[in-house]
């Protein structure tokens, strides 16, 4: 059902997901969180400052909700509104149980002969433990822009300043909708903004921030049979076919 904060929707809940925490209320009397008519069904409504009481909702599921607890990163994302402008934001772990929309980045690095750089995702990631995903990909975080955090993520996963590839360049828009894995609650509301850039003989990329088991180069033959195998997530995997197309 939608979250709504004064005119916008800023999520989506499973009916009874959040019956299961208790919230203080808010200093004038009213419930935190309440349940109201909307459009033909019904809706939650979060009262108050919208920041802060995301703040106190997401402490509540994180006491409840091992998922959340696992996911929790002391991180702000922004929240938008109906309009795409910024109305407050929500701990970074919080925004799938509560089907808070998020940005992301993702970089396409090739080398100079045109295979691609890819990175495997440490085994200890809370999503997609494992799998294969573009040279970088990370969160859009509240205090960053689409291009600072292309700059931030790009050093934290791969070692790499922007400032040394060449042909950095906007390969284009991804938006995914999709439930969260099996056994949790929530969905994943995506866009991903994704880069191409080429890094020069001689240049590799060194994870700096622990979150990336190995990279590999590939031609585009092994490429698409790691894609066939379902080895990549399903991000990565878009954005991917998206890069070979062009």
């Amino acid at each position: 059902m939608p979250l709504l904060c004064g005119a916008h929707t800023v999520g989506s809940v499973e009916p009874e997901f959040l019956s299961q925490i208790a919230l203080q209320p808010l200093s004038d009397g009213r419930l935190l969180l309440q349940k109201e008519k909307h459009e033909g069904g019904v809706a939650w409504r979060i009262h108050g400052d919208l920041s802060a009481s995301l703040s106190q909702v997401a402490l509540a599921l994180r006491e409840q909700s091992p998922y959340v607890a696992a996911q929790w990163r002391d991180e702000a994302l922004a929240v938008w509104g109906d309009a795409g402008q910024t109305v407050g934001q929500v701990e970074r772990g919080a925004v799938r149980p509560l089907g808070i929309a998020t940005q992301a980045v993702h970089l396409v690095g090739q080398a100079a002969d045109g295979r691609i750089w890819v990175q495997q995702r440490a085994l200890n990631k809370a999503n997609d433990p494992g799998l294969w995903d573009t040279l970088m990909g990370g969160m859009v975080s509240a205090a960053d822009t689409v291009a600072t955090a292309l700059v931030r993520e790009t050093w934290e996963e791969a070692g790499l300043r922007v400032n040394d590839l060449q042909s950095v360049a906007p390969g284009g828009r991804v938006t995914l909708r999709r439930p969260t894995e099996p056994g949790s609650a929530g969905y994943m509301v995506e866009q991903i903004d994704w880069f191409r850039a080429v890094l020069p003989d001689g240049l590799s990329p060194v994870n700096q921030d622990g979150e990336v088991a190995q990279f590999a180069l590939l031609d585009r033959a092994e490429l698409l049979h790691r894609l066939a195998q379902n080895q990549f997530t399903t991000e990565a995997a878009l954005i991917l076919v998206a890069a070979l197309q062009r």
